[in-house]
């Protein structure tokens, strides 16, 4: 009896450690999607507007609506993640990510283009379920590696998507998203066919709606023993990176030129780099720090590259900054793992949502912030360092995170001495 038993839990490890690439792949997919319309979003909406500073008005309303509604429902969906599995609520993200991408390319008003993003961010919370199908499977001494591959993967879909997306949107603005929508549905049979669940029945706990609101799910997880001022790391650090990607394309786009070949290219050096960190250099890195001195590194390393970012009077030094900002690819699965490892196995799908719901937030205040600032400074002559004004933001926004980081990580490790 006991043989047969040990053997069952082998072929459970082995099961749960064949599921990892098999989530890879997915988020993969996923992300190459995503990274395909990044290019050319701003370019579409533009060409709805009269203006450079209307299409920084606009884009900010559309970037607004996925966020709002994503914000909404991505502890619904994590909470229905821990009840139903992980599985079905990945396929339901696949189908609303192909919806709104061949709604978006199919879209001919403004209104049309936020209706069809408002649904795609209800029905969308692909990172959260991912990050918490790697919790479900994952022993939690070796999250923040296995978050750190799942990141890489992230970045690696961000090398090939916005090549392929400023490739075709140079040929036609509708292009990428017909091409986003058709790997959105060949991930979709993917996950179907392929994509094992990870959460086990009798982990599993009943739907709350009560629980599953945004506002109750964030201060669940600030309530968690060890998270506190985590939460405010996540949310700062969060609306400075929603912030930069927010105004990434129209920032080069008013200070440098660049179209969406030039922006796709800087973008997959984006991936690029998170690649070689986080799928190479993670688990090396973690034998010489902890997440939280990896945490505190990265938030520095964010900080000065934002500000210099937001200084750069040439194309080339974007690049630069992004080759040598490597510690702040660190800083998000570092900062997760923490999370993650003070929440119990049966709420990770809820917990992780909560984070994914905070981020959400951020996102739906990003374009608000951000696309004031572009609309103010976007009558300047290019090269003019006042352009930068959105990554100087994003550099204060850093520096407060760090400081909550340092003083949280003070005063949790005298109340473990």
């Amino acid at each position: 009896m006991g043989q047969f038993r040990a053997v069952k839990v082998l072929k459970t490890l082995r099961s749960r450690d064949a599921a990892m690439p098999f989530i890879m792949l997915t988020v993969l997919i996923d992300m190459v999607a995503i990274g395909l319309i990044i290019p050319v979003l701003p370019a579409l909406v533009g060409s709805f507007a009269g203006s450079q500073a209307d299409q920084a008005y606009w884009y900010g309303v559309v970037a607004f609506s996925f966020g709002i509604s994503n914000f909404l429902m991505s502890p619904v969906l994590g909470a229905l993640s821990d009840h139903f599995g992980r599985r079905p609520v990945l396929l339901l993200g696949f189908l609303g990510l192909g919806v709104s991408f061949f709604g978006t390319a199919f879209a001919s008003a403004l209104w049309v283009l936020i209706a069809v993003r408002l649904a795609a961010g209800a029905m969308q919370a692909n990172a959260a379920i991912a990050n918490a199908y790697v919790a479900d499977i994952t022993p939690p001494e070796h999250r923040t590696k296995r978050f750190g591959l799942l990141g890489a993967m992230m970045g690696l879909g961000f090398i090939v998507g916005p090549v392929m997306g400023g490739l075709l949107g140079a040929i036609n603005l509708q292009l990428p998203f017909f091409a986003a929508g058709a790997l959105a549905m060949v991930n979709l049979l993917y996950g179907y066919f392929v994509l094992p669940e990870s959460l086990p029945s009798s982990q599993r706990k009943p739907f709350s709606w009560r629980s599953a609101n945004p506002v109750t799910s964030l201060r669940k997880l600030a309530q968690l023993k060890g998270v506190g001022p985590l939460v405010g790391v996540v949310a700062f650090s969060g609306l400075a990176q929603f912030v930069l990607y927010t105004s990434w394309v129209l920032y080069s786009t008013f200070k440098f030129g660049w179209g969406p070949l030039e922006n796709g290219w800087s973008l997959a050096m984006v991936g690029l780099v998170s690649v070689a960190v986080q799928g190479f250099l993670m688990g090396r890195l973690l034998k010489h720090f902890s997440p939280q001195r990896l945490a505190v590194i990265g938030l520095i390393s964010s900080a000065l590259a934002c500000a210099l970012w937001g200084a750069a009077t040439e194309g080339w030094m974007m690049y630069a900054v992004i080759g040598v900002n490597i510690f702040g690819v660190t800083v998000a699965a570092s900062v997760q793992s923490l999370i993650s490892a003070a929440a119990d196995s049966r709420s990770q799908g809820q917990t992780l949502g909560a984070v994914s719901s905070l981020n959400s937030l951020m996102a739906v205040v990003a374009p608000m912030l951000a696309a004031p600032l572009l609309a103010l400074v976007s009558h300047y002559p290019r090269g003019d360092w006042r352009i930068g004004a959105p990554f100087y933001f994003c550099s204060a926004l850093q520096v407060a995170s760090l400081c909550m980081a340092v003083v949280h990580f003070r005063r949790h490790s005298k109340s473990n001495r």
